[in-house]
């Protein structure tokens, strides 16, 4: 908000500085983001008056004027306004003047041949807005020749650029800038009191109808009449354009004067108008929520499509303004209006935020209403408006409509036990100079009575504190009057402590398993992925939301390798090839006894991992489950884990015989396999596309082992080892993870690796077999292992498998 000192000193006594004032409301919470000093605009700038106007001899568009400025000699100037002429009061930049607005400086100059001294100004030319194209011309009213003209024209001021915390509401006005200035500086409050209005009673055609009262708990309706349309007066406008608002005519500058001296929004309508869009002689104000399809025509000449969040103004149920918002153009004042229906009401806030975000339109009122506008003052606001209308437009008020549903007035303040021990726990000692110390009772009262807060000692160092109207949307509980008090008697003036000691940071057991496990799949040229956990809905036990942003976002994923397999068809279509990736993410899903979430881990491998394919004759090679499968043992071997793998088929979207579950210490890890070829062709994706999902707690909780945490040395053996090869026949429904163990097993104590190399599946074998080929490596630590040693281990895994599996031994 912009606010002139120079208004702000009618309301408040000030002893500082423009720069002292904005540090001081700085540093306590209003941040003043600009200074405006008007005073360097017109620095040198004097009345003067055109005595003689003539032709310029070589220039048609220019003008020799003669000006007396009130000096011992007259100025010759040359003038290119259209509007020039004699007998004039006009605004004169003398010889030496810097406009700082149009980067000029005022010199002495030949204009096409004809000396000129000084230079007749615009509006534009001194910095202030204006709709007239040529020359500012003085009303000839006690003028001064050779007087500045700065205090004329309302630049003697200086503006400050203020911008208020969300929560002070009361800090958009400018009794509210002064009543925080008073409290800061202890100057004195000097607000003015509204004169009372005397409403001539007469033939009453205004009816009020509020079918919303929450969302308007009080509505005033004033009719006035016999009101003459003109130009405010000087002094109205000034303050208008210091604050950025444009002047209008007489009674839409006073609405806007009003808003912006108490922060409380005002809309005059003309009467004849309304009547005319509600089609009668009685008028019924209404307000109500909108009908879908409605539509109305803003002061900003935009067509706007409502919606039922929009909140309406209605005159005999006819839409006539976006209530806290903005009027409708066909009911505005203009210049031949004779009579209106002036508007002072209460919306509420959430109300006009939703109606002002649907049809993308904030306003000043709309951005007071949603912030909350001062309850206990509207009938001070309305009043203002009222003597202000009669004073300057003449208007005669004939009715006033009132409905108010608004809550006793007595609970228009509330009361906060204030306890002096606690705000003093809060905020911290205080620096004294050369000791500490902390807040007394006396600055506690000080404070807060500056604040117009109501204060009974309670004893016990405590006190109750009765909060003024004004402030009962931010000052709630007892840590905001704490707040207040920290504020007011300076954030610097409080000690600077620091921890006696200091601890140094450390990453826990999870985060350091999670980096490790990261690097482990990088390593592996695995990309780290990340999408959003928003999803299409469609899905079972999908949780869906009610307030979703987008359609196609509106549901939590329940797994991540959808959006995996979606990323991967979306990088090739983008010519980017196939995607090896991995994902840390949180799933979500519905239970019957409520809402689930986990985090997981996935990841998709279908891309050529190799360098290139000169290699293979520029021909791409699938990769094949087995190669993609020892990616995954590759990372599960670098962080220690025994994972088993076994067949499985519940996922229709994994090929049904290339598809395992993983299971670590008995517990379900997750799942790994192949793109469903049927899939596979859907997304247009590459022969061979494996994905695997992992439940990232189990896995956690499976590294979370010392044996595995705690590197340990394992001596190595230095004496040779002896081999031996075993062949069967085998039934095809007996995994190789399964002979494995029994394999292990059996040969424990002597058995050090055992390794299948070979598979065969066709001629001269059984039906329903296979045959297989293992390599067992025995070893001792401590001899070289003799034949007699060896082979009756061997035997015996030879007759276990025999015994558990039924195979039929070829060697």
């Amino acid at each position: 908000m912009r606010i002139s000192l120079n208004w702000l000193r009618e309301l408040v006594e000030i002893k500082l500085t423009p720069e002292e004032l904005a540090e001081t409301l700085t540093m306590a919470g209003f941040e003043v983001e600009d200074i405006e000093d008007r005073r360097t605009w017109a620095n040198g700038v004097v009345v003067g008056r055109v005595l003689e106007r003539q032709p310029h001899p070589n220039a048609d568009k220019l003008s020799v004027c003669t000006v007396d400025i009130g000096a011992d000699e007259t100025l010759n100037i040359v003038c290119g306004a259209a509007n020039v002429r004699a007998d004039i009061y006009v605004p004169i930049a003398t010889t030496g003047t810097y406009l700082p607005n149009i980067d000029l400086k005022i010199k002495p100059a030949k204009l096409r041949g004809v000396p000129s001294n000084g230079m007749i100004c615009s509006l534009k030319e001194l910095g202030l807005p204006t709709d007239i194209d040529g020359i500012h011309i003085f009303t000839p009213e006690n003028l001064t020749l050779g007087s500045d003209v700065r205090p004329l024209l309302g630049l003697d001021d200086v503006i400050l650029d203020v911008t208020a915390t969300a929560n002070r509401a009361d800090a958009l006005s400018m009794v509210g800038i002064a009543r925080e200035v008073a409290a800061l500086t202890g100057g004195e409050l000097s607000i003015p009191e509204s004169a009372k209005v005397e409403i001539i009673k007469g033939t009453g055609n205004l009816a009020l109808k509020i079918s919303e009262p929450e969302a308007c708990p009080a509505y005033i309706g004033t009719v006035i009449e016999q009101l003459k349309i003109a130009p405010s007066p000087e002094w109205l406008q000034q303050r208008l354009r210091s604050a950025g608002v444009r002047p209008i005519n007489n009674v839409v500058d006073i609405t806007n004067y009003v808003l912006l001296e108490r922060g409380q929004p005002l809309h005059a309508f003309d009467q004849e108008r309304l009547k005319s869009v509600a089609g009668g002689e009685k008028l019924t104000i209404g307000v109500r929520f909108a009908d879908a399809g409605e539509t109305l025509k803003t002061l900003d000449g935009q067509t706007r499509n409502l919606s039922t969040q929009n909140l309406l103004i209605t005159a005999n149920n006819k839409a006539v303004a976006l209530a806290g918002v903005m009027g409708g153009e066909e009911t505005e004042v203009h210049e031949s209006t004779q009579s209106l229906i002036l508007e002072a009401a209460l919306f509420d806030s959430v109300a006009i935020r939703r109606s002002s975000r649907s049809v993308g339109l904030r306003s000043e009122a709309s951005g007071r209403y949603e912030r909350g506008v001062n309850r206990a003052e509207l009938e001070i606001a309305c009043h203002r408006a009222l003597s202000l209308i009669s004073e300057l437009a003449a208007g005669v008020i004939v009715q006033q409509e009132t409905a108010d549903s608004r809550p006793e007035s007595s609970t228009w303040s509330h009361s906060i036990a204030l306890r002096l021990d606690r705000v003093n726990d809060v905020l911290g000692p205080v620096d004294l100079g050369e000791e500490t110390g902390e807040l007394q009772e006396k600055d506690v009262e000080e404070i807060l009575t500056a604040l117009g807060c109501e204060l009974v000692n309670s004893g016990k160092r405590t006190w109750k504190v009765t909060v003024p109207p004004y402030r009962y949307r931010d000052l709630e509980r007892e840590i905001d009057l704490i707040e207040e008090i920290a504020r007011l008697y300076g954030y610097d003036k409080f000690c600077d402590t620091l921890p006696e000691k200091t601890e140094p940071g450390y990453l826990s057991l999870d985060q350091e398993l999670l980096r490790k496990l990261r690097a482990s799949l990088r390593a592996e040229g695995l990309t780290e992925l990340i999408h959003y956990s928003l999803v299409k809905p469609g899905e079972s036990q999908q949780i869906v939301l009610t307030n979703p942003l987008f359609a196609e976002y509106s549901a939590l994923r329940t797994d991540l390798i959808s959006g995996l397999i979606d990323a991967c068809q979306y990088n090739i279509e983008q010519g980017n090839g196939a995607l090896n990736g991995f994902e840390i993410g949180r799933i979500f899903w519905r239970e019957e006894d409520g809402f689930q979430e986990t985090d997981m881990l996935a990841g998709i491998i279908g891309g050529d991992a190799s360098l290139g394919k000169w290699s293979r004759g520029g021909r791409e090679q699938p990769m094949t489950w087995f190669e993609a499968k020892g990616i995954l043992e590759s990372v599960f071997q670098q962080l220690s884990l025994q994972v088993e793998f076994q067949p499985e088929n519940r996922d229709s979207r994994l090929h049904p015989g290339r598809t395992a579950s993983l299971w670590v210490g008995g517990n379900r890890l997750g799942t790994f396999g192949q793109v469903h070829p049927q899939l596979r062709r859907e997304k247009g994706l590459p022969e061979a596309v494996y994905v695997f999902q992992l439940s990232l707690d189990v896995l956690l909780n499976g590294l979370d082992n010392d044996d595995l945490l705690v590197p340990k040395f394992h001596s190595y053996s230095t004496y040779p080892a002896s081999d031996r090869d075993i062949a069967f026949f085998a039934p095809v429904k007996v995994t190789v993870s399964e002979i494995e163990k029994v394999i292990t097993k059996a040969g424990k104590g002597l058995l050090d690796s055992v390794e299948l190399f070979d598979e065969y599946r066709g001629e001269h074998v059984p039906v329903g077999q296979r045959s297989l080929a293992f390599r067992l490596v025995y070893r001792a630590s401590d001899r070289t292992l003799t034949d007699s040693e060896v082979q009756p281990v061997h035997d015996k895994v030879r007759s276990a498998l025999v015994e558990k599996f039924g195979v039929s031994l070829r060697s």
